[in-house]
């Protein structure tokens, strides 16, 4: 460890591992049983409990609050986790919480991901690759944010919902049940309103592959079909292109509904 980049008004307990490499600013309380990965800069103001695992390369801004303990009455002090990939940015005030063991045990949170100022991030959540959290978002327990995802400002998650890979939500979406992949939804409750099209050319999907998951669209949602009618749809469909596997699966999986 090396002090000098560690703020002397930065309280770190003994028992952390902290990278050489990782910079804590003024003020920033550091618990035990907390790791922090190489070049991984921890701004002013930043508390970080344990056990938390966090990777390499990620960018923490002041007043945040990071592996608390999970705002459940059933918790009764188990030694819970929160881990923390690589290369994500997590902007002021955010808070995320140590999982339960009643479900994962653990809340995750993957590489990559854009997370902004205010975004609640509760127990046993499981957050994947490439995300967008915008400003208040906010997750309640045991949800799951897959790839690609974009959540829009002061957008609401209830618990135990799934939102697919490529979704996007308009500003103040509250949802109630899971997002299929690549659909856009808004309002309160959230609904359905086509696909995430531009978000899908901006990641290299071809025209064609798009023009397939908007017809597996209007098979789940514009044609008249009862959702099981739909998802033996979107089993043909599969075979000739492969986007459609990924929303097919979705679909079986799902305990929730989906939004529809």
């Amino acid at each position: 460890m090396q002090a000098a980049k560690i703020h002397p008004t930065a309280i770190v307990d003994p028992s952390a591992e902290i990278d050489s490499s990782v910079e804590i600013g003024a003020f920033s309380v550091i618990g035990a049983n907390v790791k922090i990965g190489a070049d991984t800069h921890v701004a002013s103001h930043v508390v970080i409990n344990g056990p938390s695992i966090i990777g390499k390369n990620n960018r923490i801004f002041q007043y945040s609050s990071l592996g608390e303990e999970p705002q459940d009455k059933k918790y009764k002090g188990e030694p819970t986790l929160l881990e923390i990939g690589n290369n994500n940015t997590i902007r002021e005030f955010c808070t995320f919480n140590r999982g339960t063991v009643q479900d994962k045990g653990s809340t995750k949170i993957g590489n990559d991901n854009w997370i902004m100022a205010y975004v609640h991030i509760a127990h046993d959540c499981d957050i994947g690759n490439n995300t967008i959290f915008a400003n208040n978002s906010s997750l309640a327990g045991h949800v799951d944010v897959h790839d690609y995802a974009i959540l829009g400002g002061f957008t609401l998650i209830h618990q135990f919902c799934k939102i697919g890979s490529h979704v996007i939500t308009a500003v103040g979406s509250v949802v109630f049940k899971d997002i299929p992949p690549y659909v856009t939804a808004a309002g309160y409750d959230a609904k359905p309103h086509g696909i995430n099209a531009e978000g899908l050319k901006r990641r290299g999907f071809s025209a064609d592959s798009i023009l397939q998951i908007k017809r597996a669209y209007k098979a789940l949602y514009r044609n008249g079909l009862t959702l099981d009618e739909a998802k033996l749809e979107l089993a043909t469909m599969q075979n000739s292109t492969p986007e459609i596997r990924l929303l097919s699966d979705f679909l079986n999986v799902s305990t929730r509904g989906i939004v529809r």
